[in-house]
């Protein structure tokens, strides 16, 4: 009865949370949590999706990160809440041993299939990309496909679509040092090509890089690092064939995951932890900012999601269809948090 109780008073808490933790800030339209009862211990790197059905959020979860009971969850937005999270991937093998899943990615393809990339393996070094597909808005799914053979997918934040009709994907490498490097496919994921990777980790380790638009034609791209302690960022003139060299930005990095979008109206978004490493170490993951720029290349905040002791982490952010900004990210590793904001009102 006790702990009946204490789990009654859990969700109790966490629905006050929900409704009324909004902050004082004109452009944060709504704040909750994905679930409230949890159908795992911890979670970790969401995304989301706009499809014709409504949104979508996939995450990683189970015991913790690594253990091999590590699924994918995703869940539904309906007209009133979220839909109750379901397991649609696991790591089970043919052998029938099972490894754990890591960092789903969302893309909803124009008039067609919403993708599903994710990694399974033991580690970031020794894992390889699977792809599902859902042709009614994440009810169901594919049969998972592996993706060739050096080849890993969008590695945690969202692909970008080009005007030739090429699907980019943001990628890298932890099995030979921190590297990044972009991935292609012209046939949603049938053929694929990569560039090689445009860093060589050692002095300038990086990784999950995302992908901005630029009113002259060029990409850029934001990237983890590994120790500078700042975002890193490069560029491509060619429809990302081809990046330039990584350089520091001004925005701090304590070696945690960023996420970015480029809204309608040329601007871009930035999801980041703004704190530095601490003595070498990846630094703490609080806050939780948003930051916009005319530019990408001077920012300014235009929200605080979260500041209070805690892990806050690993950010998602798409633009729907009616202008707002949606953020998803780790809560604490225990749930997932859902943000609304117009970028009208920064």
């Amino acid at each position: 009865m006790k702990i009946t109780f204490l789990t009654f008073i859990s969700v109790i808490s966490l629905t006050i949370q929900s409704i009324f933790a909004q902050p004082g800030n004109p452009a944060v339209l709504k704040k909750e949590l994905i679930y409230e009862q949890a159908p795992t211990p911890e979670c970790h790197a969401s995304t989301i999706a706009e499809t014709p059905q409504g949104l979508v959020t996939a995450w990683f979860g189970g015991t913790h990160e690594r253990h091999p009971d590590v699924g994918i969850w995703v869940s539904r937005q309906t007209a009133s809440t979220w839909s109750t999270p379901v397991e649609v991937a696991t790591g089970v093998q043919p052998d029938g041993k099972r490894l754990p899943c890591w960092n789903p990615v969302l893309f909803q393809r124009p008039g067609g299939e919403l993708l599903l990339f994710y990694k399974v393996g033991p580690s970031p070094s020794t894992w390889w990309g699977l792809l599902k597909r859902s042709t009614d808005g994440g009810k169901t799914w594919s049969e998972a496909e592996r993706l060739p053979d050096g080849i890993l997918g969008p590695i945690k934040n969202k692909p970008v679509l080009l005007s030739s009709g090429v699907l980019l994907c943001p990628t890298s490498s932890e099995d030979h040092n921190w590297r990044v490097h972009f991935e292609q496919t012209s046939d949603w994921g049938k053929t694929w090509q990569k560039t090689a990777p445009i860093n060589e980790g050692v002095t300038d380790g990086a990784i999950q890089p995302s992908i901005l638009f630029h009113a002259n034609g060029q990409l850029q791209a934001l990237c983890r690092s590994q120790k500078s302690g700042f975002v890193l960022e490069t560029w491509s003139k060619d429809n990302g064939k081809t990046w330039s060299a990584l350089q520091k930005t001004s925005l701090p990095n304590p070696n945690s995951g960023t996420d970015a979008v480029t809204l309608k109206d040329g601007r871009q978004v930035l999801v980041y932890n703004p704190t530095s490493p601490v003595n070498g170490k990846s630094g703490p993951r609080t806050p939780l900012d948003v930051a916009i720029s005319d530019d990408g290349k001077t920012w300014k905040t235009l929200a605080v999601l979260e500041n209070e002791p805690g892990e806050y982490s690993y950010p998602a952010v798409i633009q729907t269809a009616n202008g707002l900004v949606h953020v998803t990210y780790t809560w604490k590793r225990q749930r997932v948090r859902h943000v609304v904001l117009d970028p009208k009102k920064s």
